[in-house]
């Protein structure tokens, strides 16, 4: 903070104010003053820049000028919601104390916390997208513990991984919002490039620390319960977090009410390059056009949207769940049963994050008119579910029982339209109250009460100028002229005299003066004690609605399977414990939405005999399409989807795995070859059996002869010790020999032709190696000058008949930098010099150092 005089040089009110942000350092502080939320010092400065509004200043406080910004009350959450998106936190500090007995500064304290990763606020959040606070605990030889809690829903859960690589891929598939490590998390540099890590005290890991934390939520005796008894580090990552949790929410949090294990062994592992290269819910650029997600979610509920991606980024491996998923989906697709029970599921409003406001008690008015109108829609959901056989349908039916009551009492106690707010009244509807009708009668119908009250007063006196009226000052009166006021009955209680004439009060004018000046205020008073009532209610049924609001969502996302298969033509797949891959008339699900021809559907058999295909073709002619297509078709059955294809039959995988595509990580130090070598280790080290690996042009980012090392070598690995499920694409045609020396692999490749010297993609896959990789027409369409390309052939020409090529290397043109150097600096140009060692490299013409290299081609070969 900027530096400002002790405390006690202060004003008051800025004395309470540095008392505040002491507590607060981390955080801006909105300060409520009147209609404005305040900052001040260096959190006005960074607010004025971040938010562009105006820095002003307070006067003086301790002789020095105040630096100073302000958002209005109202239209705090617009501001709010944009500090969020740029990992900001607010302390929101509210006045608590009553400003007509307070001496001094209103009382003041921070109510909640808004963080990135504990919102709640249904303008703060995006519908679709799940908004996730995760700890992350580390433990001895790289392990690590992750937790993970979804404030909006209660999801909380846990789980243990070994190694950098596993922990990587974990965050990448959860994305969170904010990442809470301690502040000696040793392992930092992994974190570098995630948005919003929160450093905590290491203590709030501690183990001890921890279980206290969770039972005490839980309300249990220890956690056997729960199945995490065995995930130390996990358990002291969920104690962090969930004190984070009620420290930012200033709340109760009974809607977390269960700590569920997610077993890495029971689901399908996609690390974070894969993850990125599939493009499941973001594209390559980061965002979400043209996506698994995109193409497959026609959910009618935001929560159905959340939960399919979640589905599609943790695929599962129980063969059990799987087919009951299948089976439900084929249930609905019978005489289109899903259209009808997308109409009904429209009417649901998001219940799963409704719910959490209810259970954090920051529900607002029109959360509970959209929850009122979603239990409403369950009656004809349940009759159209009644009618389905599939066990699995049957439960979801169960578990989304009806409310009727809670319809009833929502339709009896809150108008149709209510305002967004509670704050200024007209939530409750007439009749559910007669306390606050009789309130608000009083303050809508003075009026007219005191005109019957004056015409009654002026029949029972018989006085015919009496009149009634209203000072503020003194209140309520009944007026009588100086003369008549002999006339005035003996109940009428003087009150004031003016000089020609007398005011009067009544018992009856009183006991309406004292219901009247503060009826509005009354009113208020108790439409938000009736309103906090009605949310204490709900708390009440809170368990069965949350289980409502998770079968509803899995029944959204399983009725969007159901027409994605028949409006995509999805075929069922097979789905079968043993392994292989067969699928018939294959097609990539994104591809085939946005070509403007007819996708090219292809076949795909991997099977025991058959662990490898190398892939040979031109570029452009389709290998990365094919190679994507077998991994999401596969990746689709392991949701319970349909997939893309005539017939598939899926035996189930462990891990999927790709390194296609190439990029750099400058942030990190490593160059486009370094982050492809890295991948690929990360396959060799963690691929089994049951894996799929896509593999695409491996060893390009070095030298040919390095290259194509590396790549026979991977491939060796991957076809006789790893013995995955291989799709390898490459440029050498070198490794097409590698079925006729390892049992188990197969080649194929994508079909092209030549037309008038330009070519033509057939975009299908023919068995055995390619012919020609028609690299010089792809140069054309790329736009490489004609003289360039007339050139290109020309060579191709002549090293086609046989001639040496026209490129020297460097090394044989210049005598300062010997041959030596450029072409025996690696292990294997090593290992060429002892088979050739009766030469002096430094003496070798150009022609014998090009036969030498192509010496080293065959030696590379035959490795």
């Amino acid at each position: 903070m900027t530096s400002v005089a002790t405390p006690e040089n202060h004003t008051p009110m800025m004395q309470q104010y540095l008392r505040i942000k002491a507590q607060h350092p981390n955080e801006l502080v909105f300060y409520r003053m009147g209609d404005f939320y305040e900052l001040f010092y260096d959190d006005a400065k960074k607010a004025a820049r971040l938010l562009d509004v105006t820095l002003t200043a307070r006067g003086k406080s301790a002789g020095q000028p105040i630096p100073m910004a302000g958002v209005p009350y109202h239209a705090a959450e617009g501001y709010l919601a944009k500090l969020v998106k740029l990992g900001e936190s607010v302390a929101i500090c509210e006045q608590i104390g009553d400003p007509a007995t307070s001496k001094g500064p209103v009382e003041r304290q921070v109510v909640r916390i808004v963080t990135p990763g504990t919102i709640s606020d249904e303008a703060l959040l995006d519908e679709r997208q799940d908004n996730l606070l995760v700890a992350v605990s580390c433990g001895k030889e790289q392990q690590f513990g992750i937790a993970t809690l979804d404030i909006g829903s209660g999801r909380f859960l846990v789980l243990e991984v070994d190694g950098p690589d596993a922990l990587l891929g974990e965050l990448q598939r959860l994305n969170p919002a904010e990442l809470l490590v301690a502040e000696d998390f040793p392992h930092m540099e992994l974190l570098q490039q995630r948005r919003g890590v929160r450093h905590r005290q290491p203590w709030e890991f501690e183990a001890d620390t921890a279980r206290r934390q969770l039972v005490d939520q839980f309300g249990t005796k220890d956690l056997a319960a729960f199945g995490c008894d065995h995930l130390p580090l996990a358990l002291t990552a969920a104690g962090c977090l969930l004190q984070y949790a009620r420290e930012t929410q200033r709340a109760a949090l009974p809607h977390i009410r269960n700590l569920c294990h997610e077993n890495r062994d029971d689901s399908v592992i996609l690390d974070a390059a894969t993850r990125r290269n599939l493009e499941l819910s973001l594209n390559l650029n980061g965002n979400t056009e043209n996506t698994l997600l995109s193409v497959m979610d026609t959910t009618a509920t935001a929560m159905g949207s959340r939960l399919l991606n979640r589905w599609l980024n943790r695929p599962l491996r129980n063969l059990d769940t799987l087919q009951s998923r299948q089976q439900g989906v084929a249930a609905l697709r019978v005489d289109y049963c899903y259209e009808s029970l997308n109409e009904h599921l429209k009417q649901v409003g998001d219940m799963e994050r409704i719910l959490g406001r209810i259970a954090l008690r920051s529900a607002r008015p029109r959360d509970l008119t959209r929850l009122r109108q979603s239990l409403a829609a369950l009656p004809e959901i349940q009759r159209i579910l009644t009618r389905q056989e599939p066990a699995h349908l049957q439960q979801l039916s169960a578990q989304a029982a009806e409310f009727p009551e809670l319809v009833t009492l929502l339709e009896q106690a809150i108008v149709d339209n209510p305002p967004v707010v509670i704050r200024d009244g007209g939530v409750i509807a007439e009749g559910y109250d007669s306390e606050l009708d009789e309130l608000r009668n009083l303050s809508s119908n003075a009026g007219q009460f005191l005109v019957d009250l004056e015409e009654r007063e002026k029949q029972s006196t018989g006085i015919g100028t009496l009149k009634v009226g209203y000072n503020r000052v003194h209140g309520y009166y009944i007026e009588i002229s100086r003369a008549q006021s002999e006339q005035a009955p003996a109940h009428y209680i003087r009150r004031q005299t003016l000089k020609n004439a007398e005011r009067y009060i009544t018992p009856e004018l009183k006991a309406f003066e004292d219901k009247a000046l503060s009826a509005k205020s009354r009113a208020l008073t108790r439409e938000k004690a009736l309103y906090e009532d009605l949310i204490e209610s709900l708390n009440d049924h809170l368990i069965p609605l949350q289980e409502c609001a998770a079968a509803i969502a899995e029944l959204d996302v399983l009725v969007c399977l159901a027409e994605r298969a028949d409006n995509l033509s999805l075929c069922t797949p097979t789905l079968e414990a043993t392994p292989g891959i067969e699928v018939c008339g294959g097609r990539h699900p994104v591809v085939e939405q946005v070509l403007d021809t007819p996708f090219v559907a292809n076949d795909l058999s991997l099977n025991e005999q058959r662990r490898m295909l190398v892939i040979t073709g031109p570029n452009m002619g389709g290998k990365s399409t094919y190679m994507r297509q077998a991994a999401l078709i596969v990746l689709l059955a392991h949701i319970g989807s349909c997939v893309p294809a005539q017939s598939a039959t899926i035996g189930l995988v462990d891990r999927i795995f790709t390194r296609i595509g190439s990029s750099d990580d400058l942030a990190g130090g490593r160059s486009t070859f370094m982050v492809e070598m890295t991948e690929t280790a990360n396959i060799l080290h963690n691929a089994s059996e049951s894996s799929l690996v896509l593999m695409d042009e491996i060893g390009r980012g070095t030298s040919t002869f390095d290259g194509l090392s590396l790549a026979w070598a991977c491939a060796l690995e991957l076809a006789e010790n790893v013995r995955a499920f291989t799709l390898f694409a490459t440029h050498y045609f070198e490794l097409t020999a590698l079925p006729d020396k390892t049992a188990g692999v197969a080649n194929v490749h994508l079909d092209a032709t030549e037309y008038n010297d330009d070519i033509v993609f057939l975009h299908a896959i023919q068995e055995g190696p390619a012919s020609q990789s028609y690299g010089i027409q792809v140069a054309k369409l790329a736009g490489i000058p004609a003289t360039v390309i007339a050139l290109a052939r020309q060579e191709l020409a002549r090293l086609e008949a046989g001639a040496h090529p026209t490129v020297i290397p460097v090394a044989a043109k210049n005598t300062d930098q010997p041959l030596q150097q450029e072409l025996f600096s690696d292990p294997i140009g090593a290992a060429l010099r002892g088979a050739l060692s009766a030469v002096d490299p430094d003496d070798l013409t150009p022609k014998q150092a090009l036969e030498q290299l192509y010496a080293l081609k065959l030696l590379c070969k035959d490795q």
